[in-house]
């Protein structure tokens, strides 16, 4: 953050005074006021004619048009010389943050069976969605995405550019690498992502619908390694309980069939990992539970801001000082000059 991100610029809200009690003596100045209207009635000179028709087209002089001005300006003044003594003071303040925030990597099951559609409109758009969702909500973090299915890519490594990320998340699509759940290759991929990152926090957020069938890396050896490099893993199975609409069969062309089939996700291999990690697995059966497993995830690692704030008052009264002497000179040349009167 530069030294213009920094400062607060003094503003209306910032000013306050030293002595606010000698604000009280700006009541003077109605009263001198009333008693300048009751005095001019009574001074007024008068003389009496027989009619005004002499006057009629007769211009006021500048003089006559400004009688006033010597004593709004002692008005003036008297006001900048109350305010001048109650000391106004701009508090200026800036805040030297800094920002320790966590490196994750996102972790998506792209195998077939995240077509199914008990979640809305399908369980992987649904994860996208939701994904997409915490990254926005995660300004400070470096965050990555690894895709998986029978073989592990690094879709985008770790990131603070967060407008790329959610576009290749949003560009991901479930034909992308070979059929299969390879759960520990996966794994092994953030984590490797992961191992060299200097950020105190290091988190992995595995999503997937389904059991280890591929990959040559064991998703407890995964765990493991993870373990060993301080990085907690926390598990998703995202599926309803029971059967599901999901696809079956895959026709020569790549269209698949769908039909009813048993949601199998290896729960317990997945809070083993969890746990292993310091972290929680978590089951998500509808779009509302998905997003409500993000939201705890998002409290749980929360971004670390150390922050140190200075404050500098400045005096303002000389301004309105040099003001009220100059309105005071203003007003003493013009009563001993255009506006002389003779007593």
């Amino acid at each position: 953050m530069d030294e213009n991100e920094m400062l607060n610029f003094p503003q209306l809200s910032d000013i306050s005074f030293a002595n606010p009690w000698l604000l009280l003596l700006l009541l003077v100045v109605p009263a001198l006021i009333v008693w300048y209207i009751f005095k001019g009635k009574n001074a007024r000179p008068e003389i009496r004619i027989s009619t005004f028709a002499g006057f009629k087209n007769q211009r006021k002089s500048a003089v006559v048009r400004l009688i006033h001005l010597p004593f709004i300006l002692r008005c003036l003044s008297i006001i900048l010389i109350i305010i001048a003594l109650a000391r106004p003071q701009t508090k200026l303040s800036w805040q030297d943050m800094k920002a320790e925030g966590i490196d994750i990597m996102m972790t998506m099951d792209l195998s077939p069976s995240m077509r199914a559609r008990d979640l809305k409109p399908n369980r992987l758009e649904a994860a996208k969605e939701v994904a997409t969702d915490f990254v926005t909500g995660r300004p400070n973090d470096r965050i990555g995405l690894v895709i998986f299915s029978g073989e592990a890519f690094t879709q985008c490594p770790l990131t603070i550019d967060h407008s790329v990320l959610k576009t290749l998340l949003q560009a991901v699509e479930p034909d992308f690498l070979p059929e299969g759940t390879a759960i520990g290759l996966g794994l092994a991929t953030a984590v490797n992502r992961l191992r060299e990152s200097k950020s105190a926090s290091k988190v992995v957020i595995l999503i997937t619908d389904g059991e280890n069938n591929a990959g040559s890396v064991s998703p407890l050896t995964a765990a493991e390694i993870a373990q060993l490099y301080g990085i907690r893993v926390y598990t998703i199975g995202v599926g309803s309980r029971g059967v599901a609409y999901s696809p079956v069969y895959r026709y020569p062309n790549g269209q698949f069939a769908f039909d009813y089939a048993e949601v199998r996700i290896d729960e317990a291999l997945l809070k083993q990992i969890s746990s292993m990690t310091g972290a929680q697995y978590f089951r998500a059966a509808n779009n509302e539970a998905l997003a409500e497993i993000y939201k705890k995830i998002d409290e749980m690692e929360k971004t670390r801001f150390d922050s140190t704030e200075f404050r500098r008052r400045k005096e303002e009264f000389w301004p309105l000082a040099m003001l009220a002497v100059l309105f005071i000179a203003l007003e003493w040349l013009l009563r001993n000059t255009l506006m002389r009167s003779i007593p």
